[in-house]
């Protein structure tokens, strides 16, 4: 499998920064945030399958726009999983007709422009060798984390998470484990807020880390603009021999 990453910012501000969003090979979106935007409609249109780690809008907020670009160039619907309050949250707040049209229900319910697919923690969906499964993370709203399973190696990304000690101990029995993307969005001078959001912070980091027990490259990613050098150089000293990386823009990696 490979993942390359489109957008992996905690927020706004330059044209470098944009959220958080993956596609895997050519037909697996990762959350659908504002990294989106960098794909062509050919790209867009060859994207099968869309799997939210939760609704906050950082993670969701170009697959309405997604859907309106290549709906007229798809013969099946896109696939749309995530957990059914995620899916609640969708049809609630954003197709709704009000804030955009209800693409689950158009051109007909018969044969709609998109379908959503309800997943559970623990569960699993498997696409030809590959295995997408749904891992427990504790965040404000309804959440899971993803590991992605080639068969021959795995990558897990965090989503958006506090301290979570299931979380761990589904990493740890992870097969083939070679890439761990961990969510870091505040410095520790904003530990407070971290905790009070359900996020982490180097220090809080560093504590979950000692529940891991195995090795694998780790990178960071979802730094709040703005506070990028300070919370890299305090993650720096917090993780120790973890020597963590900082995720960007059209990273690529192969497992």
């Amino acid at each position: 499998m490979k993942l390359r990453v489109l957008g992996c910012s905690g927020g706004i501000g330059g044209r470098h920064l944009r959220t958080t969003s993956f596609l895997v090979d050519h037909d697996i979106l990762i959350d659908a945030g504002s990294g989106v935007a960098e794909l062509s409609v050919a790209e867009l249109a060859a994207i099968d399958h869309v799997f939210l780690t939760h609704a906050h809008l950082d993670h969701v907020l170009a697959l309405p726009l997604m859907i309106d670009a290549v709906a007229s160039r798809r013969e099946q619907p896109l696939l749309v999983y995530g957990l059914a309050e995620v899916i609640e949250a969708l049809q609630r707040h954003i197709f709704n007709w009000s804030i955009w049209p209800d693409f689950s229900r158009l051109p007909s319910v018969e044969q709609p422009f998109v379908r959503f697919v309800p997943i559970e923690v623990g569960g699993e969906v498997r696409l030809g060798d590959r295995k997408i499964s749904a891992l427990p993370v504790a965040h404000t709203v309804p959440a899971v984390g993803y590991c992605l399973d080639s068969g021959t190696g795995s990558l897990v990304f965090s989503g958006d998470t506090g301290p979570c000690e299931d979380f761990w101990k589904a990493v740890r029995v992870v097969p083939n484990l070679r890439y761990l993307l961990v969510e870091c969005a505040f410095s520790n001078q904003e530990c407070a807020l971290a905790s009070l959001s359900k996020h982490m912070c180097p220090r809080l980091l560093g504590e979950e880390l000692r529940q891991l027990q195995r090795p694998c490259e780790l990178f960071v990613t979802h730094l709040k603009p703005g506070e990028i050098e300070r919370t890299m150089m305090e993650l720096e000293s917090s993780l120790g021999d973890f020597d963590p990386g900082m995720l960007q823009n059209n990273q690529l990696f192969e497992f």
